[in-house]
């Protein structure tokens, strides 16, 4: 008794020790963490996108190729074929994004340019209009100058600028290749190998911890591999339905490019409740080189529907395939964007559904155990 009293005074002072440790060290161990972060960036970028692209590799493989008759030779061929059609179909559908998008933007920004003399005269004039003195109405007829001139500019391109450009991009995209050629060789691994990687690692934990040990850490691990999926699941879902609803509303509306802002809104909702922001504002730069008052109707229009789909669509579509609620939902987009910007958003609402499930489960557990020991206590 005494040596266990011991014990479990030397673990106590030993995690005190650690605690004023790491208050003491903090700004140091934060920038050892981001390093070690970097380093193992491409991993675990590979791990997530392992997890999105096993979803759509699953589909193939059981919906599409599921009725066909194992063999030897099947069998082999199977796995490779359905990671390289997931592959085909992820990079189609962003060269198809970016291929209906930027042709767009240098169109849009050539038209501008075209049109810019004639919206500076309807603004002078209505300036002249309301009788606004002639010196505001000379800074905004320079402003608008200035605007024009710097959007040719750019159309034309700056060969000092393009050089810079170019240096800097130089300098690191060999790192960017490196560490993207990595991330993608990790993905198509796990999901090549995830059989056996799963068998690898129970192994382990046969080895090295007790039955009770492995059997909650695969209730975990099993609970996070159908949080995550359904969560990509619903994400893209509710981004289809999103673009979709866009996309109509335009036509109805008579906004400008219509597919284009539909398709990207689409791309972009795949960023949890703030994705729309990010592609409205886009669509916003697009139609304004057509209309500036058109483009500001769009982004009412938008704001509207984003409120719709945000306290409507998404927290019932991805917070009911995920079994979070939709305030919770909210609140874990919310703050995953103010930690790690848009991939904290991507990870955020999955992970905390998956806290939120554990949470739930120790909580009934508990419950549980407390009528158990009052139905003891009342027969005794």
């Amino acid at each position: 008794m005494k040596d266990k009293t011991r014990k479990d005074i030397i673990i106590i002072i030993s995690y005190i020790a650690l605690v004023i440790f790491a208050l003491v060290n903090f700004s140091k161990i934060f920038v050892f963490l981001g390093k070690v972060i970097s380093i193992f960036s491409p991993f675990l970028l590979g791990i997530i996108l392992a997890f999105v692209l096993n979803v759509l590799n699953n589909f193939i493989e059981k919906k599409i190729f599921g009725k066909i008759k194992p063999s030897k030779i099947w069998n082999k061929i199977k796995r490779p074929l359905c990671i390289t059609l997931s592959l085909i179909l992820v990079f189609l559908t962003i060269f198809f994004v970016m291929n209906l998008l930027i042709p767009q933007l240098k169109n849009s920004a050539s038209l501008f340019t075209d049109t810019l003399p004639a919206y500076k005269e309807d603004i002078i004039g209505i300036l002249n209009k309301f009788d606004v003195d002639e010196s505001t109405v000379n800074k905004v007829g320079e402003y608008l100058d200035n605007f024009g001139k710097v959007i040719t500019d750019y159309i034309k391109g700056n060969s000092k600028d393009v050089i810079t450009v170019t240096t800097e991009v130089a300098t690191s995209v060999v790192n960017i290749i490196s560490k993207g050629i990595i991330t993608l060789v990790f993905a198509i691994y796990m999901i090549a190998q995830k059989e056996t990687l799963s068998r690898q690692i129970n192994k382990v934990m046969k080895a090295y911890l007790k039955p009770k040990t492995i059997n909650k850490i695969n209730t975990v691990g099993t609970l996070a591999n159908k949080t995550f999926s359904n969560f990509v699941t619903g994400q893209c879902l509710e981004a289809l339905i999103f673009g979709s609803l866009v996309f109509v509303g335009m036509l109805i509306f008579r906004f400008p490019y219509a597919s284009t802002i539909g398709v990207l809104l689409g791309f972009t909702a795949l960023i949890p409740i703030f994705g729309a922001f990010i592609g409205t504002a886009i669509g916003f730069i697009l139609i304004m080189m057509v209309s500036p008052v058109k483009a500001i109707l769009f982004v009412v229009f938008i704001i509207v529907l984003q409120q719709i789909e945000g306290n409507l669509i998404y927290p019932r579509v991805v917070g009911k395939s995920i079994g979070l609620p939709g305030m919770w939902v909210l609140l874990s987009v919310t703050v995953g964007g103010s930690i790690g910007g848009i991939l904290g958003m991507l990870i955020a609402t999955p992970l905390c559904s998956l806290l939120y499930a554990l949470f739930t489960k120790m909580v009934n557990d508990r419950l549980k155990s407390n009528k158990i020991v009052t139905k003891v206590k009342e027969k005794a």
